[in-house]
């Protein structure tokens, strides 16, 4: 699996869809702009603790979310660091430490234990699925939504693959 292309996707999706949540008419949409906040700041805390088991240190939140929601700047600048952060970690990794197992507990205080690749796969497959979510928000905000598949990504990186 090529992480660090699926990273870098990841990072183009985000910024792609922080874009059109600037959009969004706050006064008149005040509910989708907020929740569009709500799922990135779940989206960043998942990351941030995903990131602390990958570093073995402890984590830095006890919930995957919050009560009140960081500005929509914190939120953006903090997306764009851990996908920064994730970028350089899957480019400087070797293969054969993707499958080292590691052990922690979730925020529910239940144990777990997945390989790092797994992890990665995680936090991959956790951004579309909320970055989803957020498109209907957009939607009913009536602001369009980019497309954010991984196929529009790589025929916009790599345009050689449209040739016939």
């Amino acid at each position: 699996m090529d992480f660090e292309k699926l990273f870098l996707y990841k990072q183009w999706s985000d910024r792609r869809l922080f874009e059109a949540i600037a959009q969004i008419d706050v006064a008149q949409y005040s509910d989708d702009y907020n929740f569009a906040k709500q799922q990135f700041n779940h989206m960043i805390i998942v990351e941030e603790l995903f990131r602390s088991r990958l570093e073995n240190k402890k984590a830095l939140h006890s919930q995957t979310n919050t009560e009140v929601l960081p500005t929509f700047d914190e939120l953006q600048q903090r997306i764009e660091r851990s996908d920064v952060w994730f970028i350089g970690f899957v480019k400087q990794i070797e293969s054969n430490q993707l499958a080292k197992i590691i052990h922690f507990q979730f925020i529910d205080k239940k144990t777990g234990s997945l390989s790092v690749e797994e992890m990665l796969f995680h936090i991959i497959n956790h951004g579309t699925y909320h970055r989803g979510n957020i498109a209907h928000a957009l939607h009913h905000a009536q602001v369009a939504h980019p497309a954010d598949t991984y196929t529009v990504f790589i025929h916009q990186h790599e345009p050689e693959r449209r040739a016939v």
